[in-house]
């Protein structure tokens, strides 16, 4: 079991999921959501870089992508919102 995580491959296994997830939102014409999954994809990938001893570089730039990719996500939000209260 530890050698499945410290290989990465656990991180594989949820990126996959969420890969999975992501065709079923754009098969049911919801792929405004795919930008909700950023930030998570983002901070899995620091997280397998950090598993697997890569350089810090590469841990500080996944993490440090995560956040605009929040951003962007709680700017959508906002946007749906604002646009239900329109209605």
């Amino acid at each position: 079991m530890s050698a499945l995580f410290a290989s990465g491959h656990a991180v594989d296994l949820v990126l996959a999921v969420l890969l999975l997830e992501a065709i079923v939102l754009i098969v049911r014409g919801r792929a405004t959501m795919l930008i909700a999954l950023l930030p998570g994809v983002f901070i899995l990938l620091g997280l397998r870089a950090a598993l697997t001893q890569a350089g810090w570089p590469w841990v500080a730039a996944a993490l440090a992508a995560s956040f605009p990719a929040h951003l962007a996500d709680l700017y959508r939000r906002r946007d749906e919102r604002s646009a239900a209260d329109l209605k």
